[in-house]
């Protein structure tokens, strides 16, 4: 796949459109923060780590905008563009981690304006490369995971299109055929916004991956015929006790527990939150026309039916079988032990 989001040379952010996705392929060309931010929270750019770089590339942008204005001013210009990025999506901690990583730059730095910005255009370009390094690393580790004629369910879209590129849960599905296993992969159609079927169908076809898709009701009885070996999922946050996925997750994790199959969550060390419990998680809640409405074009709710849309879920940590992070495979005691510094 191309990649989802890049930094062009002539210091714009060029992203993929995936509201129009699979009917059109088409870019985005942004030199404003604010449209940056407005992206993010309409999901032209979506999947947490897309997001944070994003993320790190609008708060880039404001630099660039900002970078003429004396110290004090160019400071308080730039704390709130940071809040308005981080006001966007409130699930992600991807979001807040790369929003963090600039400021850190911005404000541990005695250079001017001008300088700093050009040292934040650099890290936000860093990170965009950091994140296919990763993806790489998390394919390798996962790749080992999966035998020669698995058949793979995903949930939601974690594969290149919810990153700079490679993708999270789609990256040992990659990198197992690459290594010559027949891989085959199921995704779910994910309601409300179908990222399964639109997002994840478009990148396995595109990459000509054997992809198949099904109900979201399905995958239960998918399970107890025989014809899942594995699920494997990305993640917007991970906490102490808990994932956090697209809803749905939760549901995907029980079936898999009462069949035996193995789940596992594939989590750049980007999404972990681990001095955060269930409990310190705001669950993004989104317009109800996503549940009344398929695809903002057909209302399937009667007129005066209310609507709830909660966009993620918690998975606990009892029904995972592992963490693929891009240094290992690890149990919830294992991550918290290798990442306590998180």
């Amino acid at each position: 796949m191309i990649p989802s989001i890049e930094w062009t040379d002539d210091n714009k952010v060029k992203m993929i459109d995936q509201t129009l996705l699979p009917h059109e392929l088409k870019f985005l060309i942004f030199e404003d923060y604010r449209d940056v931010a407005v992206s993010i929270k309409v999901m032209n750019i979506r999947g947490a780590p897309a997001i944070g770089v994003a993320a790190a590339m609008g708060m880039a942008l404001a630099t660039i905008e900002y970078k003429f204005l004396p110290i004090e001013k160019f400071l308080k210009s730039m704390d709130e563009a940071a809040h308005l990025i981080k006001s966007t999506r409130p699930t992600a901690s991807n979001l807040f981690w790369a929003v963090d990583r600039m400021w850190k730059i911005i404000a541990s730095t005695n250079e001017m304006p001008p300088v700093i910005s050009e040292l934040v255009v650099e890290e936000a370009k860093i990170m965009a490369q950091e994140d296919i390094n990763v993806n790489k690393s998390i394919g390798k580790n996962g790749a080992d995971l999966l035998e020669d004629g698995d058949t793979v369910l995903t949930h939601c879209n974690a594969g290149s299109l919810a990153t700079v590129q490679y993708g999270t849960a789609l990256a040992p599905i990659r990198t197992a055929i690459e290594q010559g296993k027949d891989i085959r992969v199921i995704a779910d159609e994910t309601r409300p916004r179908l990222q399964g079927a639109q997002l994840t169908a478009y990148e396995c076809h595109y990459d000509k991956i054997p992809v198949k898709v099904i109900s979201d009701t399905s995958s239960g009885l998918m399970m107890m015929l025989g014809k899942i070996d594995k699920v494997i999922v990305g993640t917007d946050r991970v906490t102490s006790d808990a994932v956090f996925n697209k809803i749905g997750t939760y549901l995907v994790a029980l079936a898999a527990k009462d069949n035996k199959i193995p789940f596992y969550v594939a989590a750049p060390s980007s999404t972990l939150s681990l001095n955060e419990t269930i409990g310190d998680v705001t669950i993004e809640q989104r317009d109800s026309r996503e549940v009344s409405d398929v695809l903002g074009k057909v209302q399937i709710v009667p007129d005066g039916v209310e609507c709830l849309n909660y966009a993620f879920d918690i998975t606990p940590f009892r029904l995972l079988t592992g963490i693929i992070t891009e240094h290992g495979v690890f149990t919830q005691e294992e991550l918290i032990k290798k990442y306590k510094e998180y």
